[in-house]
C-alpha cells in the first residue's frame, strides 16, 4: 500500500537567491518516476513562521497523510541533515515545555544513506519555527502522523544526485518505520 508523503519547502528569501535548496530537492524529485509513494508538494511556503505554519496544517488536514517531511535550506551545511528537535520561543528556552521532538526513530531512518547527519539544531530561523508549530500540532491533535525535518544544503551538479538518493531512501525508510 502507498504511504502518502506530505512534502514541504520554502520560497527564497534574500533578493541575491536564486532559488531555495529545499525547493531544488523536491523539484529532482518530483522529475523522477515510478516512486513508490504519493507524494504530495507544499511548495515555495513562505518565509514566515505564521503564515507557513497555517498553509502546512491546513494541508495536514486537509490530506490526512501518514507522514510529513518539512525541508529548509541551509547553506552553510555539506549533507542533509534530520533534525531532532525543534525549540519554541514563548517559554524558557530549556524547559521542556518548549521543545518537541520527533516521534520517529532516525537511527533506523537513516540506514543506507551515503551522507545524512542527525542534528539537534533546527537553527532560529523560519524552519524551527514551522518544525515547533507542527510538531506541537501533531503532538496535540493527530500523534498517528509522523513529522521530521530535513536541512538541505546547497545542490550543485556534484552533489545533487547523491542528494536526492540519499533523501528517496529517507522517505522509503519512513514508510516501513
Amino acid at each position: 500500500m502507498q504511504k502518502k508523503i506530505l512534502l514541504t519547502s520554502f520560497d527564497i528569501w534574500l533578493s541575491q537567491q536564486e532559488s531555495n535548496s529545499s525547493d531544488d530537492l523536491l523539484l529532482g524529485l518530483a522529475k523522477m518516476a515510478a516512486l513508490p509513494h504519493d507524494l504530495i508538494f507544499l511548495p515555495h511556503l513562505p518565509v514566515d513562521v505564521q503564515l507557513a505554519s497555517s498553509r502546512v496544517i491546513t494541508k495536514i488536514n486537509e490530506l490526512q497523510p501518514d507522514y510529513i517531511i518539512c525541508c529548509g535550506m541551509a547553506a552553510s551545511r555539506s549533507q542533509l541533515s534530520v533534525e531532532v528537535l525543534a525549540r519554541g520561543t514563548s517559554i524558557s528556552i530549556n524547559s521542556p515545555e518548549n521543545i518537541f521532538q520527533t516521534s520517529v526513530d532516525l537511527q533506523k531512518l537513516l540506514v543506507g544513506t551515503a551522507a545524512v547527519e542527525i542534528s539537534y539544531d533546527c537553527g532560529k530561523f523560519v524552519c524551527e519555527g514551522l518544525y515547533y508549530s507542527v510538531l506541537g500540532y501533531l503532538h496535540h491533535s493527530q500523534p498517528s502522523i509522523k513529522c521530521i525535518f530535513v536541512h538541505v544544503p546547497i545542490l550543485n551538479p556534484e552533489n545533487s544526485l547523491e542528494m536526492i538518493a540519499d533523501f528517496v531512501l529517507i522517505m522509503n525508510n519512513l514508510a516501513l518505520l
